[in-house]
């Protein structure tokens, strides 16, 4: 059984929800990342989602691109963040890692070769952005031969039919964009992000998280109350960003002030 399966299902037996924060590898440096990840399983995060940096993430806000021009101004590449993972398990074994990037680098890499290291390194789950259902064929079989969930996104718009079509591809969890627009872009409207996750439910069994938009304690509460996981990105990274020329030991002590209060009010 997957990390990412056997997670969940410890989940629904405690009547607990996923938290599911996400950062970028690299930002503000590639030594940092692991220390980051560290405290935000500390912190309460039952599955962290790393950023691979792209010189043109085109689903993300300010925040994240911002994010992304830090990691790359400071060298992180694909085969470093593949290192980074690998050094992350060298203490934690049991938390679920998945990358969440753009084709492009993959492309580039190589989809087998990626995967193969991705397998090596650790890795429990990859979401592309822009990989499509229709050009995902290949793709699917390359990460299914290593055992990685191929995640993939629905957005607000996104038709019944195309949701079911997205759902019998994916493996892991899907990924509910519950706003129009790019990361960190809008308020949430949380009586429409359950609506469209009960119709979503009609579709799937697969847990069904539910990110952009979250961001404070409240708000992830009360999203958990319909989702199966709470996906935290934009606030964490703008966070990273005020406090990047601090050591990284009080970045990680940033990061924890923001999860911890997330997880003791999605429990509560």
């Amino acid at each position: 059984m997957s990390r990412i399966k056997q997670c969940f299902e410890n989940l629904e037996k405690s009547g607990k929800k996923a938290l599911i924060p996400y950062i970028t590898a690299g930002d503000p440096s590639p030594d940092y990342t692991v220390t980051l990840m560290d405290a935000l399983v500390d912190a309460g995060a039952d599955v962290i989602e790393i950023g691979m940096p792209f010189s043109d993430p085109m689903a993300d806000g300010p925040v994240i691109q911002l994010a992304c021009e830090r990691s790359l101004a400071a060298g992180t590449s694909v085969k470093k963040v593949l290192q980074i993972i690998a050094d992350f398990r060298k203490k934690n074994t049991h938390t679920p890692v998945v990358l969440m990037g753009y084709l492009n680098p993959i492309e580039f890499y190589g989809y087998q070769a990626f995967s193969n290291a991705a397998k090596e390194a650790g890795v429990d789950g990859v979401l592309l952005v822009d990989l499509t259902p229709e050009e995902a064929t290949d793709v699917v079989e390359c990460f299914r031969e290593n055992e990685i969930d191929l995640i993939y996104l629905l957005s607000p718009t996104t038709t019944p039919a195309r949701a079911k079509k997205i759902c019998d591809l994916a493996t892991g969890y899907v990924y509910y964009v519950s706003v129009k627009g790019v990361t960190g872009s809008a308020e949430l409207d949380v009586d429409s992000v359950k609506k469209h996750v009960d119709s979503l439910r009609a579709i799937t069994s697969l847990p069904i998280g539910v990110g952009f938009g979250i961001r404070d304690a409240k708000t992830a509460a009360l999203v958990s109350q319909c989702a199966d996981g709470v996906i935290v990105g934009s606030v964490l990274v703008n966070a990273i960003a005020e406090n990047k020329d601090h050591q990284k030991e009080y970045i990680a002590g940033a990061l924890k002030d923001i999860l911890l209060p997330m997880r003791n009010e999605m429990d509560a």
